[in-house]
């Protein structure tokens, strides 16, 4: 399969997954929840274990690396195999990294679930060798809590435990009963103690008076004198003409539009006319043609005819004199 296919189906994978909220436990992740090995391909060639260890170390700490490399020139191969030190750091490092592009190459990066070691390296330290055999994946089943780490928990029973709630209770109820106590022993004393005198009335509020406008009459319709009147009718009259001039303006775009429309209607009839004059005189020129066709058919027949009876007359002849 192509590797850039591959990249889409782990990407298709990996969404479908997340719209459809799967967890952890069922997700596909947890067929390499044993193996904390990750293999990383398609880069560029020029890339070092340094520079891998740089861009793969985003998502956990990296505790071994294998890029493979020509045996005679030494150079990379363009894929590598790396090693977390928790398992958690591949899932991450395979959804976030898988299809990402380094220096214009699309990479591909998916779990390894049974990493081989190389075999052919002798010259390597004794740290390398034993995680290169035993590899670094935690194991399946959860290993005990160490007798250190009992010893720091401190033994609580769980009997102080509940003693400790039922007092924290008590303690709840006795502060509810004072508070009681002390309100009914204020509102005694304050039943006791003569009434307090009564507040003070709020003062006056004093409201402005609107001053009336004595020129306002002189717009007033009754009463009115003979220029407001006359300012009025003027108002009137320009208001009227307006109301003229717009219906004319509007009944002048209607008859525009009218005459837009019979104008277009005339156009497209006058071309559906020339349109079928022209197939007219196609179809009056293709029978004339056909015509002309069967005419020069019929003399070629004849003509035919006449030289096969000439034939049989000069045979005829030649039978006769024989």
């Amino acid at each position: 399969m192509n590797p850039l296919t591959k990249v889409k189906l782990i990407n298709e994978l990996n969404e479908r997954e997340a719209d459809l909220g799967v967890k952890d436990s069922v997700s596909w992740h947890s067929v390499y929840k044993d193996s904390a090995w990750v293999f990383v391909g398609g880069f560029p060639y020029e890339l070092t274990e340094g520079d891998i260890i740089c861009v793969f170390s985003q998502y956990g700490e990296i505790v071994n690396i294998n890029l493979v490399r020509d045996k005679k020139t030494g150079k990379s191969k363009g894929f590598c195999f790396i090693c977390y030190e928790d398992q958690r750091s591949t899932v991450l490092a395979v959804d976030n990294f898988n299809g990402i592009k380094i220096k214009g190459r699309t990479i591909r990066v998916d779990h390894v679930k049974d990493y081989r070691p190389p075999k052919d390296y002798e010259d390597i330290d004794d740290v390398t060798k034993r995680l290169r055999e035993e590899g670094c994946a935690p194991k399946a089943s959860k290993s005990p809590s160490s007798p250190s780490e009992d010893d720091e928990q401190p033994n609580v029973p769980v009997k102080k435990l509940k003693k400790e709630k039922k007092e924290k209770k008590k303690r709840k109820k006795d502060k509810k009963k004072k508070e009681k106590e002390w309100g009914r022993r204020a509102s005694s004393s304050s039943s006791a103690s003569p009434p307090p005198p009564p507040p003070p009335p709020p003062p006056p509020v004093r409201v402005k008076e609107e001053k009336e406008d004595s020129a306002y009459d002189k717009y007033k319709q009754r009463g009115a004198p003979l220029g407001g009147q006359q300012n009025g009718q003027r108002v009137a009259e320009e208001r009227r003409e307006e109301d003229r001039r717009r219906r004319h303006e509007r009944e002048g775009d209607r008859q525009r539009e009218t005459e837009r429309d019979k104008d277009r209607r005339g156009e497209e009839d006058r071309r559906r006319d020339v349109d079928r004059e022209d197939r007219r005189r196609d179809v009056d020129r293709e029978d004339r043609r056909r015509d002309v066709d069967r005419e020069d058919e019929r003399r070629k027949e004849t003509e035919r005819d006449r030289e096969d009876r000439r034939r049989d007359g000069d045979n005829r002849r030649r039978d006769r004199q024989r």
